[in-house]
């Protein structure tokens, strides 16, 4: 399948996901949620494929949500797809990318901000480059934080650390980010592929239906409380988007200037 946002290739058993809009600092649309989709879905279904590795092209890993995009209406998914899929939230990539049954190793290259921190949350292992940096940003944009940001960070981080992240939208390094438990490694910037790769050859190399099961025995309540999470996310974005502060974070990202919020 030929994909405009992603970039997906296979070794040996391992699938390399690439977030590919490195002029944008890999921000996604719908678009590239639903590709995303996609690719998960078809690497699940074949028993050859099995670990999953995600990354980002460039200097960025995600920098979130394409606001320019978002506003011009721009993204939206192909609308050959089933019904199924078009009546689907846009809002669960990050819980197709948990719900898929193969083990998910995240090495995340620079910023990840955003829809970026939910896809970084929902791979089971996340490693991280010295260049590395997460922010849970919409709180800065007048947002509440959605694709499942709002489940899965408190169950990572705690939920104290989790709180301050999401109501302060603030910017924190790799080594921050592995004190907290939010990565699990953080290497120079030329192990990072290295690193991710060699432990994805591993797990690789183990019982696949073994370390499947243990993957579905480890997320067994997440799964349906996270997608259940993420469309209650998506109606309160909604109430967000319709303030005039959500329209003041959008513009003042925009303009480059600070926000001057008004709490309507």
């Amino acid at each position: 399948m030929t994909y405009a946002d992603i970039r997906v290739e296979k070794k040996d058993s391992i699938v390399l996901l690439t977030l590919n809009r490195p002029d944008k600092l890999n921000a996604v649309t719908w678009n590239s949620w639903w590709e995303i989709t996609q690719a998960v879905r078809q690497l699940g279904e074949d028993d050859e494929d099995r670990v999953l590795v995600v990354t980002g092209s460039g200097r960025g890993f995600c920098a979130g949500t394409d606001l320019a995009a978002a506003m011009a209406g721009a993204g939206e998914p192909p609308p050959g797809g089933s019904r199924s899929e078009r009546l689907r939230s846009r809002f669960l990539g990050a819980a197709a990318v948990l719900a898929c049954p193969k083990p998910s190793i995240v090495a995340v290259n620079g910023v990840a901000a955003g829809a970026g921190l939910s896809i970084c949350l929902a791979c089971d292992l996340r490693i991280a480059s010295q260049e590395a940096r997460f922010s849970a940003i919409w709180s800065r944009r007048a947002l509440v934080p959605d694709m499942g940001c709002s489940y899965l960070l408190p169950r990572i981080v705690g939920m104290s650390k989790a709180l301050e992240l999401m109501y302060t939208g603030q910017m924190i390094d790799a080594q921050e980010a592995l004190a907290i438990g939010l990565v699990s490694q953080v290497v120079a910037a030329e192990e990072l592929m290295p690193t991710a790769m060699a432990l994805a050859e591993r797990i690789a190399k183990g019982p696949p239906m073994a370390i499947e099961l243990t993957k579905r025995l480890a997320y067994r309540d997440w799964q349906q409380e996270l997608e259940a999470r993420s469309e209650y996310e998506e109606y309160l974005q909604r109430l967000c988007i319709e303030s005039e502060d959500a329209q003041e974070g959008v513009r003042s990202f925009l303009e480059k200037r600070e926000a001057d919020f008004k709490g309507r």
